[in-house]
């Protein structure tokens, strides 16, 4: 049941009929771990905070970096050196007081993320390297976790959904590392990680939701110079799906 202050925060999300007050209820009582605090996991966290998603995971071990702040909204000068897992803490629960907020000031490894994902309803990959990519996968299919992706390098990004509903899975799509998932080599221009971060909140939603077309099996490639937007489809690939350890990189 929605509370007085929950009504009229939620009211220009609640008037959709596609959501309504029982559609609000569901995303106050979900979780969402978001692996990566920095240029897509700012707009993803602000998004998610905003449209009330009940509670909030914040992995991170990096700080605030000045190279940081020309994508990574999140952030202001008066915080370099500071760290992200718990700025972006601070940031969040100001925009939100009634969301839950957990930060975690680490680096994802096989020895942390089986536990670190354990609690949370879906799981949110915002990291720049293929590394983390693939540690994280393989332990959300261990622990049967959806997953939501994104990665960006000079003016594309991509965004898609794995493992969700027993669908395909990072692996399915991704069977070898790539170092055009690392944007500290390629670069990104700064806009870039806004749009995709964007489409990144917009699928935890509708799997929180249960509305609209998830992107499971689908990979949506964004070009930000053309505006070209290009869907590739792909299957399941059952050896993918039966992961029992994790193989750190």
């Amino acid at each position: 049941m929605l509370n007085p202050e929950q009504i009229k925060r939620y009211s220009r999300q609640t008037i959709l009929p596609e959501i309504g007050k029982a559609g609000q209820e569901k995303l106050g009582n979900a979780s969402v771990l978001v692996i990566g605090a920095g240029g897509l996991g700012c707009p993803v966290l602000q998004y998610l905070a905003a449209s009330g998603v009940g509670k909030i995971g914040i992995v991170d071990f990096d700080t605030i970096d000045i190279s940081n702040l020309q994508r990574q909204v999140l952030y202001t000068e008066k915080e370099l050196g500071l760290q992200k897992s718990e700025v972006a803490k601070n940031k969040i629960q100001a925009l939100n007081s009634l969301v839950e907020v957990e930060s975690f000031n680490l680096k994802v490894s096989a020895d942390n993320i089986l536990s670190l994902i354990e609690n949370y309803d879906i799981i949110v990959d915002g990291t720049d390297n293929f590394e983390s990519k693939y540690l994280i996968n393989d332990a959300c299919v261990i622990k049967n976790k959806t997953l939501v992706f994104g990665s960006i390098h000079s003016f594309q990004g991509q965004v898609s959904v794995f493992n969700y509903k027993n669908g395909p899975t990072y692996r399915c799509v991704f069977p070898e590392p790539s170092e055009t998932d690392n944007c500290n080599v390629n670069g990104v221009i700064g806009v870039l990680p806004g749009i995709i971060g964007t489409l990144m909140a917009n699928e935890v939603l509708k799997i929180i939701l249960e509305i609209g077309e998830v992107l499971s099996g689908t990979l949506l490639v964004v070009d930000a110079l053309s505006l070209n937007t290009t869907k590739y489809h792909f299957e399941t690939v059952e050896a993918n799906k039966n992961i029992i350890e994790l193989i750190e990189s």
